[in-house]
């Protein structure tokens, strides 16, 4: 998987997402679709569609996939374009839908801390429309698989939590990383659909 990402721009953090968009993901394992929907979470949905357009999450690997919990990824391959990204953070909203199979949400570790990393629900997760966690209420969710679920299902979910562990290496020492986790999925390219 190469490297070289589009050279980020800050007037993309003003480009406003359709109310609803499709998007593909192209992956190791197949193809799969989202709708994101913006009345669900409209500054996120304006995020993620930013990132799509702009090959954010293109080349990246599912770092870290939880058997009946969630499929994650976000961590980029470069810590000056993650940087670049992670200067301009998602502001908190409310939860208006819920956490079920299928769902897509932003992971978050604190008061308006969104950004990079999404998580696909592998089941009903609906503790986390309402979980207190760092001082902010529940993970909004953006949309929902609405093509591919059983791609989504058969990503390669051995290392369950063991790559935290190590998870902060993935930016620095990618190599490394994915030596040390050889099986798991990657998302080859990720686009919006017409």
């Amino acid at each position: 998987m190469g490297c070289s990402k589009t050279t980020f721009n800050p007037n993309w953090m003003e480009e406003k997402s359709p109310e609803t968009f499709q998007a593909r993901f192209e992956t190791s394992k197949g193809d799969f679709e989202i709708e994101f929907t913006r009345n669900l979470s409209p500054e996120a949905v304006d995020r993620v569609y930013r990132q799509i357009h702009h090959k954010f999450y293109d080349r990246i690997v599912f770092y870290r996939v939880v058997p009946n919990f969630v499929a994650q990824f976000g961590h980029m391959d470069s810590t000056a374009t993650a940087n670049s990204w992670d200067r301009f953070k998602v502001k908190d909203e409310p939860a208006k839908g819920s956490n079920i199979k299928g769902t897509i949400s932003y992971a978050r570790a604190g008061v308006n801390s969104r950004g990079n990393h999404l998580f696909i629900n592998l089941k009903d997760n609906k503790r986390l429309d309402t979980i207190f966690y760092n001082k902010v209420k529940g993970f909004p969710p953006l949309g929902k698989v609405t093509k591919g679920m059983d791609v989504v299902e058969k990503l390669y979910s051995g290392y369950g939590n063991e790559t935290m562990k190590v998870y902060d290496s993935l930016a620095v020492h990618r190599k490394e990383f994915l030596k040390k986790f050889p099986k798991l999925d990657s998302i080859r390219k990720v686009y919006i659909l017409k």
